[in-house]
């Protein structure tokens, strides 16, 4: 989610390392900031109900435009909030988000909006994800507040439950019950695009998604348009140059841009890009979702049934073990497939460079113009590829590149599913006074008011509403959204999700995928010697989970240890995937697709109403 990953940068790319640098002295800051936890701070003067109004009808006129709402019910929305906030007018909150440009919007836009029009005031901090989730490990396991209530990643849906660590014991619990009052009527459950992924097994709600974007593929559509290009790769390797469809079409790509073709206008040019350095940023680089796109993994939306993603086997509801000799795929054939191609791709066709920068030190290189294509990039990234100064966009305000679907690995299989999407969370801990997570379920709830969200996901480029998506002002801006737009259109989407239930301690279990995978980059371990190391450490927190009871009756139940012989067989007869069997021949036939093409065929026809 996570540090996951991915700590967009707010605006300019060229600025990354300096953010980090600033975004890392937060802490003392943060520090000082929590003490307002405490006590309810208490505004010099408070605005009376007409100036709530007034407020209101100028933040609607002057900036929530456009909006799906007409200005009346956006009149009538901003009312609401003014009668629930009533009883915490002068309440003075904190909370706290990664960096991301759409929470960067929230936190200097958003809090004078909610404090003009309700008189409760947000200190809305950001702060680097990895931060934000070891802050958020220890207020669940001291149990005492740190801030008043977080946007975490819905990556945390196998973690919050299993702690017992929501107010009311879930959200769906907490606006029936202590947060009815406090719940807007106009919220509209339904129209949230992720919704389904911060529902537990129960059928409950554990957080409500603010902010939204996926992994997808990106290249240069300019260079795919060229003719000689064109030609060249058809005649090197058979088929046409296009959109990857497997992974198989992406390395030959790959190999064509670095080792064919070398340079385009006298620039040299790579055909692949990615980022190796020891850092918890290689972990999410692995943890959102490279093994299923390699096909690690069962079928199953959003995440896969037994076996998700991380290799971790789920059986009655329970974490039963992650290494194949559990049940699990986090070290059977298809995750060494995708360990091996990632470091094989970083040493031979990515700038030399590329296996010692981080996620943000990365983030930035495509955006200089000499990269054809990145088989994991992040849709968050939109906004900042698309600065009129940068190397890839035209004169016109359009840009180079495209965005579109990833492709899939050799063992990858029909229903699977095929990436990754973050999704953040507002979420309402138990620790803090019940009455400050009231106030703050009012901002939480400002922050995805349809009042708000269609101007904020024009600004951020997140997109959480379907009412949005097919606004007619989303369609004005998507020829400059590189494909976002078409994409979250396409019935393709659902095949892009977070991490899932299966994981019961993200926190801890995200941080071994990195310790490991680097091994395999440095060459101190093989692939398979990685990613055994990584389903050892896995099961070891599992059972040490399962040992102290701390998760109760929803905690892992490790099984036996069995010849990986046994779970080959038992996923035959049983109908499953995982674990599969090594393939004969992990580089079949390359696939591509025209990309105008494709977006023919997605139709871009609205879903129907979810009920």
């Amino acid at each position: 989610m996570e540090f996951k990953r991915r700590s967009a940068p707010k605006v300019n790319l060229a600025s990354l390392k300096l953010q980090r640098r600033d975004f890392l002295k937060l802490g003392a800051a943060a520090a000082a900031s929590t003490a307002a936890v405490t006590s309810a701070a208490i505004i010099s003067s408070t605005p009376s109900h007409a100036q709530q109004m007034d407020a209101a009808k100028k933040w609607v006129d002057s900036e929530f435009q456009p909006s799906t709402l007409t200005k009346e019910q956006q009149m009538a929305e901003m009312e609401w909030f003014i009668k629930a906030s009533a009883p915490f007018k002068g309440m003075e909150l904190s909370t706290i988000s990664e960096i991301l440009s759409i929470h960067d919007y929230e936190s200097k836009t958003l809090t004078k909006a909610f404090n003009d029009i309700t008189g409760i005031k947000v200190n809305h901090e950001l702060l680097d994800e990895g931060k934000l989730v070891e802050k958020i490990e220890v207020e669940i396991a001291s149990g005492k507040p740190i801030y008043d209530f977080w946007m975490n990643d819905s990556d945390f849906i196998g973690s919050h439950p299993r702690f017992n660590d929501i107010v009311d014991g879930s959200l769906t619990d907490f606006m029936a019950g202590n947060g009815k009052e406090v719940t807007n009527p106009g919220l509209d459950l339904k129209d949230f695009i992720g919704l389904d992924f911060a529902t537990f097994t129960d059928g409950k709600l554990y957080g409500l998604p603010d902010q939204q974007f996926a992994n997808l593929y990106w290249f240069r559509y300019d260079w795919f348009q060229k003719p000689e290009l064109k030609d060249a790769f058809k005649k090197k390797y058979g088929y046409d140059l296009g959109v990857p469809v497997n992974w198989s079409a992406y390395e030959d790509i790959a190999d064509f841009f670095t080792n064919e073709v070398k340079e385009i206008d006298g620039q040299k040019v790579y055909g692949h890009m990615d980022y190796g350095k020891k850092d918890p940023s290689l972990g999410w680089r692995f943890t959102d979702a490279w093994l299923s796109m390699a096909g690690n993994g069962d079928k199953g939306l959003p995440n896969g049934k037994p076996v998700d993603e991380w290799g971790i086997r789920l059986e009655n509801g329970l974490p039963v073990g992650s290494s194949i000799s559990r049940g699990g795929d986090a070290n059977g054939p298809a995750a060494v497939y995708a360990t091996t191609k990632f470091v094989e791709w970083l040493k031979k066709y990515a700038p030399p460079e590329a296996s010692g920068m981080d996620f943000l030190e990365a983030g930035a290189v495509p955006g200089q113009g000499h990269i054809a294509q990145q088989i994991f990039w992040y849709s968050a990234f939109t906004h900042a590829l698309s600065q009129p100064e940068l190397p890839v966009m035209n004169k016109d305000g359009t840009p180079k590149w495209r965005m579109a679907p990833s492709p899939h690995g050799a063992y990858w299989k029909d229903g699977m599913k095929l990436g990754y999407q973050d999704v953040g969370c507002w979420t309402m801990l138990k620790y803090a006074p019940l009455e400050r997570v009231k106030a703050g379920w009012l901002y939480a709830q400002f922050c995805v008011s349809k009042t708000v969200t269609l101007k904020k996901s024009l600004i951020s480029l997140h997109l959480i509403r379907e009412s949005d998506i097919w606004h007619d002002a989303m369609t004005q801006i998507a020829p400059k959204a590189g494909g976002l737009v078409e994409f979250y259109r396409s019935p393709a989407r659902v095949l892009w999700t977070p991490t899932g239930v299966n994981v019961p301690d993200y926190g801890r279990l995200a941080q071994v995928w990195w310790q490991n995978v680097s091994k395999a980059i440095s060459g101190e371990a093989t692939p398979q010697q990685a990613m055994d190391g990584l389903a050892r450490d896995q099961d070891a927190i599992m059972a040490r989970l399962e040992k102290s009871g701390v998760q109760g009756k929803l905690g892992p139940k490790m099984n036996e240890e069995k010849d990986p012989e046994y779970w080959y067989a038992r996923a035959e007869k049983d109908g499953n995937i995982a674990p599969q069997r090594k393939l004969a021949n992990e580089k079949p036939q390359g696939i591509t697709v025209d990309y105008d093409e494709l977006l023919k065929t997605w139709k871009a026809q609205q879903p129907a109403k979810k009920t």
